[in-house]
């Protein structure tokens, strides 16, 4: 054979090397992106049992928020801990471990004799959420092939979809069947656990030589200033929560404003509602796969300064552009969080878990604590007085104004790092350089 025929078989069989292992990704990406939804739905089942709580064990509105503070308190501020945790020393079977931790956390609910045991339920639950996520989002990364604005989205989509579908079962099978009908969940969290523990076999064999290859700061990273790094994560960080603050008035209040100011049904307000979580959907999905294409940045500037103008026109819209003005703040302002994820994580890439555990943690405290802090403000003063108050709330994003690029430096650079993602080796041979 020759040297030419050689050299064309090893290039062949390079690419379908390439191919298959970019099929398993995306097979990897998909499972976590499911079980992700398992995960959500499981954790929205507690507050959408809250009325049957209430009623079952004579609770008053207090005890009620120390279920919440709880299971809160355990799901966001345990989340950047752990993720610190398996950023030292990563444990690939931690992600079935931690649906485990749900798992009891669903039993006891369905069994819980008393408060106290209702406290424990509460915490396993927020426990599991609090493994599952920064491991989950580090698993989405490695499968990313490169495109980690993508794979953020796929991933997060699926907790927006699990978080939607939680309440309708609840409705469905918890408030039909009672409390005890909750421990049905536990197939999910079983079907969980199947999925991640072969998930964990696929980070143990590969995902492991990824975390490794990428040791090493990849060609074209740049490195910042421990100064200048924590200035930008604690910009990150308002306009985290200048997008949790607003989301938490429109999640929460969405419904009674429409109620209180237009007058409309409780369905009319719901259907307004699922349009605007319908938009956050679609936000969600595009807003990696466009911080991909023209960096994280620019997504971040657009989408949270860019919903402004659509925020501070909502006050004083009438019932119709208040329904047409709430699917473009959803879509813009959703946008948001993947890219802000992503560019964390570009920011600090040997701290991926601790990052992914600090915003997924911020972002669920920080809409409990919004919705809390808004109803007080309502009940003070009024729900319109909120929402024209809220819309403000965007303008925060001119701190998007003090973050670095972070683009690399050249697309062979681009190139060369997609390729240690996609075959975990540091030995990958140079892209050459265009002439």
């Amino acid at each position: 054979m020759s040297t030419t025929t050689q050299g064309a078989t090893d290039v062949s069989a390079d690419k379908t090397a390439f191919v298959i292992l970019a099929a398993i990704s995306f097979v990897i990406l998909a499972a976590i992106s499911f079980c992700h939804l398992l995960n959500d739905m499981m954790q929205s089942l507690l507050p959408a049992i809250y009325p049957i709580l209430k009623s079952n064990y004579n609770l008053d509105f207090g005890q009620i928020g120390v279920i919440t503070f709880t299971w809160q308190i355990t799901a966001s501020l345990l989340q950047p801990i752990i993720g610190s945790v398996i950023d030292r020393r990563p444990k690939p079977y931690s992600l079935a471990v931690g649906m485990g931790f749900t798992l009891m956390g669903l039993v006891l609910l369905s069994v819980a004799g008393n408060f106290g045991v209702l406290l424990l339920a509460a915490a396993l639950v927020g426990t599991g959420s609090a493994v599952f996520h920064p491991e989950s989002s580090r698993v989405a990364r490695m499968a990313s092939g490169g495109r980690h604005g993508l794979a953020q989205s796929v991933f997060q989509v699926g907790g927006n979809a699990g978080s939607a579908i939680g309440p309708l079962l609840a409705a469905f099978i918890v408030l039909r069947y009672g409390q005890t009908s909750v421990a049905w969940f536990a197939l999910a969290a079983l079907l969980g656990i199947f999925l991640l523990t072969h998930v964990g076999h696929w980070y143990k064999l590969h995902g492991l030589a990824r975390i490794k290859a990428r040791a090493s700061r990849a060609p074209g990273e740049v490195e910042l200033p421990r100064g200048r790094v924590a200035v930008t994560i604690v910009v990150l960080i308002a306009l985290i929560f200048s997008k949790f603050f607003y989301m938490a008035s429109m999640t929460s209040y969405y419904t009674f404003y429409l109620i209180h100011g237009f007058g409309v049904s409780v369905h009319t307000a719901q259907i307004h509602l699922f349009v605007f979580l319908a938009a956050v959907a679609v936000g969600t999905v595009a807003g990696g796969p466009i911080g991909d294409r023209f960096g994280r940045k620019a997504v971040i500037w657009a989408s949270i300064l860019g919903v402004l103008p659509f925020t501070l026109a909502l006050p004083y819209a009438n019932l119709f552009w208040t329904g047409v003005l709430s699917v473009p703040i959803g879509i813009i302002l959703a946008s948001a969080f993947p890219a802000i994820v992503v560019y964390a994580q570009e920011l600090l890439p040997k701290r991926v878990g601790a990052v992914a555990g600090l915003f997924f943690g911020l972002a669920f405290g920080l809409g409990g604590i919004g919705a809390a802090v808004l109803g007080e403000l309502a009940d003070a003063t009024s729900i319109d007085f909120v929402f024209h108050i809220c819309a403000f709330l965007p303008a925060i994003g001119l701190l998007a104004a003090f973050l670095p690029h972070l683009e690399t430096e050249s697309r062979r650079r681009r190139a060369q790092a997609v390729a240690v993602d996609m075959l975990g080796s540091a030995d990958v041979p140079p892209v050459p350089a265009p002439k």
